[in-house]
């Protein structure tokens, strides 16, 4: 039986090859209203996870994942698809929110409220 680390890594695997940071923060400049506040942030908290040194190899492995699949334009519902195109991808920010729980920084949380709070005031 697969872990729940086996599980995502697998699941996400196959978008890692679309994860950069420059398109990151050109898709988030792009889509920030249509992700809402909590989308924003589990992007985010993602984001800034990545770049902590204390995060486990495997746990960057589903970050990275996740978000590809959140870069990636022609996921199971294309982004340009009115009202829906996101919904995907909000949901698989938050199973990758849920699924690291634990293994998220506090700093990681702290950084991603403070873009937030520089954003949006």
């Amino acid at each position: 039986m697969a872990t729940n680390e086996e599980d995502f890594t697998n699941k996400f695997g196959q978008f890692q090859k679309h994860y950069s940071e420059t398109d990151f923060w050109s898709r988030i400049k792009r889509n920030a209203k249509r992700l809402g506040e909590v989308g924003l942030r589990h992007a985010l908290t993602l984001f800034y996870a990545l770049q902590e040194p204390g995060v486990p190899t495997w746990a960057k492995t589903v970050i990275i994942g996740a978000l590809g699949y959140f870069i990636f334009p022609l996921d199971a519902i294309p982004d340009f698809i009115p009202v829906a195109g996101l919904t995907d991808d909000l949901a698989v920010l938050a199973a990758a929110i849920g699924a690291l729980e634990l293994n998220i920084p506090q700093s990681a949380r702290e950084k991603a409220d403070a873009k937030m709070q520089e954003w949006l005031g």
